[in-house]
């Protein structure tokens, strides 16, 4: 196996078509794990915690650790991280606070695993899932109908990895007008998703009021909870939302998208953001 770059792996491959049989090299993404450690300062002395490992396709593991910390809430704001630096492998990532800053111990009780496919993974109740310090979203960004309709050929443009290997998650940050943003690319969504809100919070972007998350794949309590935490009031992806997703968006007034594609969208929550002027509504659907 060679790499073509961080996220690329060529691979020899056999192919079949029918009765014939050929070798060529295919390109798959690269999936790595990544160990997220923290450092912090207790009473004068240096703690040092294990937080987790996410499996990841390397490439903006700074924005993904920092993100991670803090859509998990236990890093508040950029201005507490001090360092984050790879040590003593590539693929371990150590983020230490700046000595004063609070640390909630009892968030770093729970042992964190995550993997490609499960974001949620360890976290072992429904209470440990609650969503803290997070106040209902508010009303104010309205977005036109067009708009959600185009954010599923946008992000196919700008997937760069995914048109190479076909083996990516993609979370990508649209204004409310749907000018794109920012996008980030990983074999796990939840991945995704932390790399792009932690590279707006080590740039000062938070909280992104004004903004719509668009993801592929389908749209779980986890991602709708990191939705929450960095103040984004629109979650739209091109799958169905889990019931829990639902039930935490309803109740914290985001509005919840799913199955955005072929210029449709079902709405799951607060669509007192699509503007409904901009539709007709079919009296023998109602």
């Amino acid at each position: 196996m060679r790499r073509k770059n961080v996220g690329i792996a060529d691979v020899a491959v056999h192919r079949v078509d029918g009765g014939t049989a050929w070798q060529e090299t295919d390109r798959l993404a690269v999936e790595e794990p990544l160990e997220i450690r923290l450092e912090y300062v207790v009473a004068g002395t240096v703690t040092r915690t294990n937080i987790a490992v996410t499996m990841r396709t390397p490439g903006n593991d700074v924005a993904l650790a920092v993100g991670f910390l803090f859509t998990e809430n236990i890093v508040r704001q950029y201005a507490h991280v001090d360092t984050v630096r790879h040590t003593p492998a590539p693929n371990v990532l150590t983020v230490r606070l700046k000595p004063g800053v609070a640390v909630d111990t009892t968030r770093l009780e729970r042992h964190f695993y995550t993997t490609s496919s499960c974001g949620v993974c360890g976290k072992t109740s429904l209470e440990a899932l609650e969503v803290d310090g997070v106040a209902p979203l508010a009303d104010g960004l309205a977005v036109d109908p067009t708009v959600v309709h185009q954010l599923p050929g946008a992000l196919q443009q700008a997937q760069t990895v995914f048109a190479e290997t076909g083996g990516l998650h993609a979370a990508a940050l649209f204004s409310r007008e749907g000018a794109l943003l920012r996008v980030c690319e990983d074999v796990g969504r939840h991945n995704a998703v932390d790399k792009v809100i932690g590279a707006c919070l080590l740039e000062g972007q938070m909280p992104l009021a004004d903004c719509i998350l668009f993801v592929s794949g389908r749209a779980s309590f986890e991602l709708t909870q990191k939705s929450l935490v960095a103040g984004i009031p629109v979650l739209a992806a091109v799958s169905a939302p889990s019931s829990l997703a639902v039930d935490l968006a309803q109740a914290f007034n985001l509005t919840l998208l799913g199955f955005v594609r072929n210029d449709r969208f079902n709405i799951y929550a607060a669509p007192n953001r699509i503007d409904r002027d901009a539709l007709t509504t079919n009296p023998t659907l109602s």
